[in-house]
């Protein structure tokens, strides 16, 4: 983790009109998913459109928002989602709003066509960017001061920007792993399987972490693998020779493709399955270690406390408490 889970993060969304809902639920259904699987407000948001009425979506379900976007100091992230016709929402008045507003934000992501009112606003000059894939030329040639990347999103510094709605879920997943570490990123990836992969005929389901979507078979078999020996785990040069590589071979291709080695995988899977035990279950922690892997409680306990600063009883105190 690279930072103390006990403050939240609040983030404002600018909604413009004509936006896809799943844009919208690609930013807040992640943060929602990483407070329930910690227990804890780890995010908060507030919603906002330019007028302060509430937004028509594209499926014609209307999104409340809790006001008109008048920005004084904030500095919390700002995200300004947008699907379709940003270019009627960008008067001077909100165009001006948002050049004052960036004094201030920590950072402001352009999520899908949103991209295209911060370029417009000159708060993309010098950055690198990207957008949807179809409108990755044209923006090219509109804002020749942003240096344009076909990537699925881009963090450059205090600027973000994303290409649509599921490569905004990966953004959503990348910024939980950086905020508070692999381990959540990849148990709130699991709720949102949107990966499926065939290997040997069997349907592998595969979260992705980030920008790393496609998933080499061979790490796909050896985390089909983890997941099934959670209980008693494999070393790697066993892992690797049932997937048909070297362990050094496979460290490499786990780096590549999911970000992270093999080892912080499997860990990360058996604490985010000791996790759930420990918060939906009264058993015992001695009986949650031996069926997470875990050689003795204190090595269990010691691991736990790492990912999660704080220990298995400190987290059903803390629910019991809550509840």
């Amino acid at each position: 983790m690279d930072s103390s889970i006990a403050q939240a993060q609040h983030i404002d969304l600018l909604i413009l009109p004509e936006t896809n809902l799943i844009l919208v639920a690609s930013v807040i259904e992640p943060l929602r998913a990483a407070n329930r699987i910690a227990g804890r407000t780890l995010y908060s948001w507030s919603l906002f459109s330019p007028d302060g009425r509430a937004i028509e979506t594209k499926s014609g379900i209307p999104v409340p928002v809790a006001g008109a976007f008048r920005p004084q100091r904030e500095t919390a992230p700002l995200f300004v989602l947008s699907s379709y016709h940003w270019q009627l929402s960008a008067t001077s008045q909100l165009k001006m709003l948002l050049s004052q507003t960036a004094r201030h934000r920590e950072m402001m992501a352009g999520i899908e066509s949103g991209s295209w009112l911060l370029a417009e606003t000159s708060l993309l000059d010098n950055f690198s960017a990207t957008t949807h894939w179809e409108d990755f030329e044209d923006f090219a040639a509109a804002y020749p001061q942003v240096t344009m990347v076909r990537e699925r999103f881009v963090i450059d510094r205090k600027r973000i920007t994303t290409g649509g709605s599921l490569p905004t879920l990966d953004l959503m997943l990348e910024l939980i792993r950086r905020a508070h570490g692999y381990s959540l990123a990849l148990e709130v990836s699991r709720l949102f399987i949107y990966e499926q992969e065939r290997t040997r005929g069997d349907l592998l389901q595969v979260p992705a972490i980030g920008n790393m979507r496609i998933l080499d078979t061979r790490v796909g078999a050896a985390v089909k693998l983890m997941e099934e020996t959670v209980e008693a785990p494999l070393t790697l040069a066993r892992l690797a020779r049932r997937v048909g590589v070297s362990a050094r071979h496979l460290q490499d291709l786990f780096k590549e493709t999911m970000g992270v080695a093999p080892h912080e995988h499997y860990l990360a899977l058996r604490l985010n399955a000791a996790r759930r035990k420990v918060i939906e279950t009264r058993m015992e922690f001695a009986d949650i270690a031996a069926i997470s892997g875990f050689n003795s409680s204190s090595s269990f306990s010691r691991s736990y406390r790492g990912h999660y600063r704080e220990s298995p009883s400190e987290t059903r105190r803390r629910l019991k408490l809550k509840n």
